[in-house]
Formats: structure tokens, C-alpha cells, sequence
């Protein structure tokens, strides 16, 4: 009789049932309760360290405290499905269908998780290491991010566990399997001009300070003159403007406020602060210009980084290529990811599967795909305790 206790686990069935747990953030769904079971069923210790309402999940096979410990990283909380009758399939039913799974999440990135976690039991069962493996899974990834990975990594100082090196799964491939991975980051900062004038009538300007005139000019200043022309790891950094408003209905009325806010995605040219100073300084000329005052509320998602080529990336690169036959393009593309806090931890880089339809109705992924991504994670795994 064949021993179903110690049968591979299928990265594409734990998929579907994690589809199946509508974990919209902050909402667990039972998707952590799931890998618990399945991660405390191969000799892993979990722990959920939730955090104001944010659940999360640590699990640990093997020794704390060892030399040589691989972490994975992941989320298995969701977008909102948006229009429900726009979806060919049910968002939450994890069906199998012409060679894709369906359902939210089933990109970004339950896939992912399932590879990760799927490649982990079996690895330590078939061939334990010397070492630890650590699996971090949050359910804040795509929420506000303060109670998820930063509660894990915040714990994990608490309670003296560690990573050596971390993998974090998220999606990385624009359009084909293994075209891409990440290997750092751009930073990620939102800044909000408040312009204080003076109210007039509009066919007396003179007798009014136009915050509106300032604002365009400031703005108009920040999106002409380039923050850099990139660096040797990255692109250069851009800076988007994204709403200005006074909320004035008149139209002969001089407004005496405005608002306007940019988004910027910087390289390691920059820090937050270094290009705080620079827009404060923007601001302080355009005052003396026209004697409109400026007010600045910035908030930093989170500051450039770069996990320089070298063993570690090595290491992961060699494994997707061993496995699919295709070399990886090193990147600091795309937006943020939870690899902005790890890396105040450890190490970190990023591959995953091809991210096209992630957050779209109808999202899915390619059934094959589930599987090599659990083939790469397993070898990743074999080469780095070999």
C-alpha cells in the first residue's frame, strides 16, 4: 500500500485550497490556518504573530539559533475581487481550467506561497539540512504593510530568530517563466505641498497672493528638472504629480489654499531625506518668488536598496536557469514589495512567477508554472545547504 503520509506535496492543490480562503486584507480566511497545519504536520513550529488585527505566521524547521538559515517570505492576503459579475469564474472558487488555475490571489500570490511552502515540507523531509528553514507569511502585504512583515521581523528580534538569506516570492516575471528576478528595489515616497496665500477677488490679483500660481510653478519645477539619469542597478528615478485641488467652486474668487502631491520612485542616488531637502528647498525659492508659504507632509513607503550581485543572487539565478534553461534578468524594476523591510534583516532577493494578471478580474496563473516555481524553490534550497 502506497504511504500517503509522506506523498509530495502538490503546489498546484495547496493553491486551490488557498484561493479558496477569501483572505482579503486584513481578513485571515483560514489561509494561515492551512499552512500551519500543513507546516506544523512536517515538524515546523508556527507561530501567528498577529499584530492590531493583522494576522501573520512564523514557522521554523529546525534548530534556532543555526548557522546556516534560508527564509522564504510571502503574503496570503488579497485584493477586493472589485465587480464580482465581471469574473468568468468564482474569485474564490480555485478552479482548474484550461491549463490555468483561477481566483484572487492565484498570481499575487498564493501560487508563490504553495511553491515555497510545498518545497520546504518536502525538502526537510526527504533530505533534512543542517541548518533551518524559515517560512515569514503575512496577510498585510497589500494593505497598509505596518503590522505584517515589520510584526514578523519585529518578533523574530524579540525572540532571537534569524535569517541568513531570505527569498521572497512574489511575482517577477513580466511576460515570460523565469524572465526576471529582483535583486533590490527603487524607494517609494508620497509628498503633499500645502500652499498658504491670500484670498482676492480675480480681477484684482494684485491685491492677492495666488497659492494656485505657486503651486504650478513648484510643480512645474519638480517634474522639468530630472532627479538623475540612474545608476549602474537602476533606472532613473521619476517623479509624477499626482492631484492638485484648492476645492474652490467660485470663479472669480483667488482661492487663499492649494494642495498638490507628487509620488516619487527613487534609486540609490537618493534617500527620502536627501530628496525631501531637495523639494524643500524648491519650495523655500518659490516663496521668496511670490511669497506664497509652503507646508510638506511626506510619507516613505520605503528607501532604495540593492542586494549586490554576488553568492546569493548567484545562487538563485543558477537555480532558475538549471531548472527552466533561461538566465534571469537582474532587476530593480516595478514597484514595492515587503523585500523593503527584510532587508534590514538579511540579504534578500525576489523571484517568482509571471505577475500579467495580477489584481485583474479573472486572475490566474499557469498550472505549470505552480510547478517549476516548487522545482526552483527545491533546488534553491538543495544548493544552498549542499
Amino acid at each position: 500500500m502506497t504511504d500517503t503520509a509522506h506523498a509530495p506535496v502538490d503546489p498546484v492543490d495547496l493553491t486551490a485550497r488557498l484561493v479558496r480562503c477569501p483572505s482579503v486584507t486584513p481578513e485571515e480566511g483560514g489561509a494561515l490556518t492551512l499552512l500551519a497545519d500543513l507546516l506544523g504536520g512536517a515538524g515546523f513550529d508556527c507561530v501567528r504573530v498577529d499584530r492590531n488585527g493583522t494576522p501573520n505566521l512564523y514557522a521554523r524547521w529546525g534548530r534556532k539559533g543555526a548557522n546556516r538559515t534560508f527564509g522564504f517570505n510571502g503574503h496570503t492576503d488579497v485584493v477586493p475581487v472589485g465587480d464580482a459579475a465581471a469574473w468568468t469564474r468564482d474569485p474564490f472558487g480555485g478552479e482548474i481550467d484550461g491549463g490555468y488555475l483561477w481566483g484572487r490571489g492565484a498570481t499575487d500570490m498564493k501560487s508563490g506561497v504553495a511553491a515555497f511552502a510545498a518545497a520546504a515540507v518536502d525538502f526537510v523531509r526527504d533530505t533534512p539540512p543542517d541548518g533551518a528553514v524559515v517560512l515569514t507569511i503575512t496577510g498585510d502585504e497589500e494593505g497598509p504593510a505596518k503590522d505584517g512583515t515589520v510584526a514578523l521581523l519585529d518578533w523574530m528580534a524579540r525572540e532571537g530568530e534569524a535569517m541568513s538569506v531570505c527569498l521572497v516570492g512574489e511575482p517577477t516575471c513580466p511576460d515570460r517563466m523565469a524572465e526576471m528576478m529582483k535583486i533590490g528595489r527603487r524607494g517609494s515616497m508620497t509628498v503633499t505641498f500645502h500652499a498658504q496665500g491670500v484670498q482676492g477677488h480675480s480681477a484684482y490679483p494684485h491685491r492677492a497672493k495666488n497659492p494656485l500660481h505657486a503651486m504650478v510653478r513648484l510643480l512645474d519645477r519638480l517634474a522639468s528638472e530630472p532627479l538623475d539619469q540612474g545608476t549602474e542597478h537602476f533606472d532613473a528615478s521619476t517623479l509624477a504629480i499626482t492631484t492638485i485641488d484648492t476645492g474652490n467652486t467660485a470663479t472669480n474668487v483667488i482661492p487663499a489654499r492649494a494642495m498638490g502631491r507628487v509620488n516619487i520612485r527613487f534609486n540609490d542616488a537618493h534617500s527620502s531625506d536627501s530628496i525631501t531637502a531637495r523639494l524643500k528647498a524648491e519650495a523655500e525659492r518659490v516663496t521668496a518668488d511670490t511669497g506664497v508659504t509652503f507646508g510638506m507632509e511626506v510619507e516613505v513607503s520605503g528607501e532604495s536598496f540593492l542586494t549586490p550581485p554576488g553568492d546569493f543572487v548567484r545562487l538563485v539565478a543558477g537555480a532558475v536557469t538549471a531548472e527552466t534553461g533561461a538566465e534571469p534578468v537582474l532587476s530593480t524594476s516595478g514597484g514595492t514589495s515587503d523585500a523593503r523591510f527584510v532587508k534590514d534583516h538579511c540579504p534578500v532577493v525576489e523571484f517568482g512567477l509571471v505577475g500579467r494578471t495580477m489584481h485583474e478580474v479573472d486572475e490566474r496563473v499557469s498550472v505549470e508554472q505552480i510547478r517549476q516555481l516548487k522545482a526552483i524553490y527545491t533546488r534553491v534550497l538543495r544548493d544552498y545547504f549542499a
